[in-house]
């Protein structure tokens, strides 16, 4: 069997990981209990007898992960090329090792801690923690992929893999290998590479030239970020809020629904700084890193990464809403009208042209330099029009949550399901002791927006 190696931008998210800045992504679902079935394994005498859904979720959980062969492969380093690593089957998986029944008065506080414990680097990387709170009625469930494993598209077609039959997205049980090129094939595409080698070179001294001109922390509030003795702690919220109203602002003030969710967070900071009693935005504002997937639609399906990234000022120094909107909506097309391949926010592309070893004694350097490339991580996961359920447990909400780059003290992400935006929330918990206010920012940028269009 052929060596899988990592691509060089997973290589890249492998290596730069430190045990106080994770790198993992994660979702927590929400669940709505059903009753449990009379001949359940386990189940007592009387009506509605049998396991408690939380436990019956674990067991369920625990033999579908099994039986995914994404979720058996683990990391290790190889000899050649120097500094790369690969996967390779774990002979000693057992799923029981990575799902996990937590019994806890918060299921949603209990996020946080999780997310900041890292993954076991020599087991396959990826965990589920069923998180039990005290009403029998409901449940969680919090899903940790490394972002080694998969980015957010590829974390959604694993977590799919786990719900019941017809009601989620499922995807292939393994990625579509990579063609290899024969030796004569090779050579006859000489001339074609070597003009690609010069145009990948030209794409490098763009996207650099453009990290520089956008480099500058102009109107970076302190709030967003964190001093390197203030991490190894999280904290986590997550927000519902009507995806109508996202629709009525859209179609009155223009621009996308992602411009509104963006515009909504910028809104969000502005009205949380200054309820701390911070000082008056100024400035260009902060720099948002907006990832961009690169996967095409209706592709074969692929574990890895497949990301390059916008690069956007929020507006926060802008006191009208609506203001702040438009010129959310104007910095987005220009980055669309580059494309995803171009300007400061493509610097992940960057990582195809490091070699293995670099990765390895650069990563350390990277992840510090994190703070001078972005601000602020604001990432969609968008998610398919499927109610997902488990064990006839119906998915309620989910909430996507991103890692938190070493320097930064702030991370968001957001998902559409069932209507609603489901925004998560990720914080460095010493840097952002009053992460609910932020939440509660949001739903109030909403209402003035909503106020100002109707």
């Amino acid at each position: 069997m052929a060596t899988e190696h990592l691509s060089p931008l997973d290589l890249a998210f492998w290596r730069i990981e430190s045990a106080a800045h994770p790198m993992h992504l994660g979702a927590l679902a929400v669940f709505e209990a059903a009753p449990a079935p009379q001949d359940a394994p386990g189940a007592g005498p009387g009506p509605g007898a049998g396991p408690e859904p939380a436990v019956r979720a674990a067991a369920l959980l625990t033999a579908r992960c099994a039986a995914v062969p994404g979720l058996r492969r683990r990391i290790h380093d190889v000899l050649l090329p120097i500094g790369a690593a690969a996967w390779s089957p774990d002979a000693d998986f057992d799923a029981a090792r990575h799902v996990f029944l937590v019994r806890t008065p918060d299921p949603r506080a209990a996020a946080g801690p999780l997310m900041a414990r890292p993954l076991d680097r020599g087991r396959p990387p990826w965990e589920a923690h069923v998180l039990a709170g005290p009403d029998p009625g409901s449940f969680a469930v919090l899903f940790k992929f490394h972002h080694a494993l998969a980015d957010g598209l590829g974390a959604l077609a694993l977590a799919a893999l786990l719900f019941d039959e017809g009601e989620g997205v499922r995807g292939p049980a393994r990625p579509a290998p990579e063609p290899r090129p024969s030796a004569g094939s090779a050579l006859r595409s000489l001339p074609g590479m070597l003009a690609a080698r010069v145009q990948d070179v030209g794409q490098a001294l763009e996207i650099g030239a453009s990290v520089a001109r956008a480099g500058l922390p102009l109107g970076v509030p302190a709030a967003l970020t964190a001093a390197p003795a203030r991490t190894g702690t999280r904290a986590v919220a997550g927000l519902a809020l009507d995806l109508d109203d996202v629709n009525r602002i859209r179609k009155v003030a223009g621009g996308t629904v992602n411009d509104v969710l963006i515009a909504l967070v910028a809104g969000a900071l502005r009205r949380w700084l200054l309820g701390r009693g911070d000082p008056e935005p100024e400035g260009p504002g902060p720099r948002a890193l907006i990832p961009v997937s690169r996967r095409r639609p209706g592709g074969a399906a692929r574990y890895g990464n497949r990301l390059s990234g916008y690069l956007l000022r929020l507006p926060l120094a802008e006191p009208d809403p609506l203001l702040r909107l438009d010129r959310v909506r104007l910095g987005m097309d220009r980055n669309k009208e580059a494309g995803p391949a171009r300007g400061a926010g493509a610097v992940a592309l960057l990582a195809d042209h490091v070699h293995p070893l670099g990765h390895r004694l650069g990563g350390p350097l990277v992840a510090q330099a994190a703070r001078m490339l972005f601000d602020i991580l604001v990432t969609s996961v968008p998610l398919p029009g499927f109610t997902f359920s488990l064990g006839g447990s119906r998915v309620r909400e989910v909430y996507p949550l991103a890692p938190l780059a070493r320097g930064h003290s702030l991370a968001v992400a957001v998902s559409t399901y069932m209507g609603t935006v489901h925004y998560g929330l990720v914080a460095d918990a010493a840097a952002v002791p009053d992460l609910a206010a932020l939440a509660e920012a949001l739903r109030a940028e909403l209402d003035e927006l909503v106020r100002e269009v109707s």
